[in-house]
């Protein structure tokens, strides 16, 4: 019984923090608009998720960001417009597949910090930096791998003076990267910590 009732909060969590993000996504709340790139604050629940529910549900709520990004390509975002211009396929991919992984790795990572005595006590921390920093790193990744070579990107890295993709990564996130972090740090971890003892309870 008391297995049933753990399952049902944990089911409860799930559709709140898929809630939060479906909210986030489609109000101004949920992106903070810069040139180019959107500072994104739905990692924070993404991050909860994975932190207190475990790596698949790390990666359900990651496909859920990462869907509503798709989405946000379809005449929200001009910067997803255009790369869904070029090629759908590969925006997808950017949008949907890179924030999965990130989900996924973020629950991975949390689960093998816990085995770990000496981090034990900061793993809910690491893993709230994690989100952001593996959000970005798989972003870019995949941005760089599939759009890199375009005429579009290929303009944009000019006319801020990146002569190579580091150089462009670099210039292009720099801030949004800092910004994740920090919010994921603060924000991120402390829910993290609520969650995990309502759960208990």
């Amino acid at each position: 019984m008391e297995k049933k009732k753990f399952s049902t909060k944990q089911f409860v969590e799930m559709a709140l923090l898929t809630a939060i993000i479906v909210l986030l996504a489609f109000t101004p709340i949920g992106y903070i608009r810069t040139f180019g790139l959107e500072i994104t604050l739905i990692v924070v629940p993404v991050t909860v998720g994975a932190v207190t529910l475990g790596p698949a549900a790390g990666a359900v709520l990651g496909a859920v960001f990462g869907i509503t990004s798709f989405i946000q390509c379809f005449g929200m975002s001009p910067f997803g417009a255009v790369l869904l211009g070029i090629n759908p396929l590969s925006t997808f991919v950017v949008c949907v597949v890179s924030r999965v992984l990130m989900g996924f790795l973020t629950g991975l990572i949390y689960q093998g910090l816990q085995k770990a005595a000496a981090v034990r006590k900061v793993s809910v921390v690491i893993a709230n930096l994690m989100g952001p920093l593996l959000n970005t790193f798989f972003f870019m990744g995949s941005l760089i791998l599939f759009f890199y070579r375009t005429d579009y990107i290929q303009g944009l890295a000019e006319s801020m003076g990146a002569s190579n993709a580091l150089a462009f990564v670099i210039a292009f996130v720099g801030i949004n990267g800092v910004v994740e972090a920090v919010v994921c740090f603060i924000v991120g971890s402390a829910i993290s910590k609520a969650l995990q003892t309502a759960l208990k309870e």
